[in-house]
């Protein structure tokens, strides 16, 4: 007997030590593509990235440590506060 499986997408998502990584894990040994898009952000802005330039040139030198480096607590704390700022972010990283 063939068995037929429906194909469809499921969002995992919940606070820190909620349990994500482990229900992941058991996704992935069952078979299951993961996307994770916590290892996507951090490769868009990787030093001498595409989307960490675009960054720069819209907030400045100041969002990056001395290792070239994004500064996350720096943007963070610019964007927090500023819908327009976190507009312009969300606009230069969610199409790559």
């Amino acid at each position: 007997m063939k068995h037929q499986f429906n194909c469809f997408t499921i969002g995992l998502t919940g606070g820190i030590a909620s349990g994500k990584s482990a229900v992941s894990d058991i996704f992935e040994s069952l078979g299951c593509e993961i996307i994770d898009t916590d290892i996507i952000a951090r490769e868009v802005v990787e030093p001498k990235s595409n989307g960490l330039n675009q960054i720069i040139d819209f907030f400045g030198n100041s969002i990056v440590t001395e290792d070239k480096q994004l500064d996350r607590a720096k943007l963070r704390e610019i964007v927090f506060n500023n819908a327009k700022k976190l507009s312009a972010l969300n606009l230069i990283l969610h199409p790559l």
